[in-house]
């Protein structure tokens, strides 16, 4: 066997033994007082934390656990409601300090400084994070954070912006009408374009649709979030910023405000993906944050 095949074996040896070993979450004092995330880990060495998107698990995030756990100490936790994770809280608001809440043991675990890899919601939630815990973080790599509140902050109502709520306010009235398939097409095609619901095959639409139950509070995570635009020039640390040509407007809109303030930051566009392309391009995206985190 070749140096990079056992190298590859290692990685996915280890990165299926620690999936193994935490299929059972540990106590913790987070959110509402439940347990503590579902989360992957692979490799060693300094902290990776990667955070998935909405409709998505810590899954999306295989191949670039795979891709650098010879360098690197890789986690990818379950946002809450999504895989293996406690299920999004009844009753309550929750907001997206309540998601790095739940995901400080994982935090922990990763060791100071790590990195911070986002993606749609993922990326809203790291930027948080970063906020939260200034000294935790080397830096952050995103791809498109959808950080609703800042286009609210901008212009209230704006076209962008209304976009994604009509979506939402879409999909949460079908999830009303026990209809969550039809909430996951809603979703689904705002998101990577008309008719792409029809193309998934039935065993992922079925994955999706399951996850449906948390459009709103998704929705109100990411519209009502408080952070003001002016507050992420604090984060003084190199980052990556990832955008799809063939985006919607909204998560450009928030691209625009966003890399407008944030001070070290270096944007990449692709020209010929859109918003869930760390999911349907993994191999184009990973390369550019392998590279990122190579060079830092």
């Amino acid at each position: 066997m070749s140096i990079i095949g056992a190298t590859t074996s290692l990685s996915m040896a280890r990165m299926r033994m620690a999936e193994a070993q935490v299929e059972k979450p540990m106590e913790t004092d987070g959110i509402c007082s439940v347990v503590s995330p579902y989360f992957r880990e692979a490799g060693t060495g300094e902290g990776v934390v990667c955070l998935h998107s909405n409709a998505s698990t810590s899954a999306q995030w295989r191949s670039l656990m795979e891709r650098l756990s010879s360098r690197f100490h890789v986690f990818a936790p379950d946002s809450l409601g999504a895989g293996k994770s406690p299920a999004w809280p009844t009753g309550q608001a929750v907001g997206l300090i309540d998601e790095v809440a739940l995901l400080d043991p994982v935090f922990t675990q990763a060791g100071s400084p790590l990195t911070l890899v986002g993606h749609s919601y993922g990326g809203a939630v790291a930027l948080i994070a970063a906020l939260a815990h200034p000294k935790m973080v080397r830096s952050l790599v995103l791809y498109e954070p959808t950080l609703f509140s800042l286009l609210e902050e901008e212009a209230p109502g704006q076209d962008a912006a209304n976009g994604i709520r009509e979506a939402a306010t879409d999909a949460a009235a079908s999830i009303d009408a026990d209809n969550p398939s039809a909430a996951a097409a809603r979703f689904i095609d705002y998101w990577m374009g008309d008719g792409m619901w029809d193309k998934m095959p039935e065993s992922r639409q079925a994955v999706v649709a399951a996850t449906m139950s948390n459009v709103w509070g998704w929705f109100n995570a990411l519209f009502y979030e408080s952070t003001p635009l002016q507050a992420f020039r604090t984060l003084k640390v190199p980052v990556l910023y990832m955008v799809g040509a063939k985006s919607p407007a909204s998560s450009r809109g928030v691209a625009r405000l966003l890399t407008g303030v944030l001070p070290k930051v270096t944007m990449i566009e692709f020209p010929e993906f859109g918003h869930m392309a760390p999911v349907t391009h993994p191999e184009e995206v990973n390369e550019e944050i392998v590279k990122f985190l190579e060079e830092g």
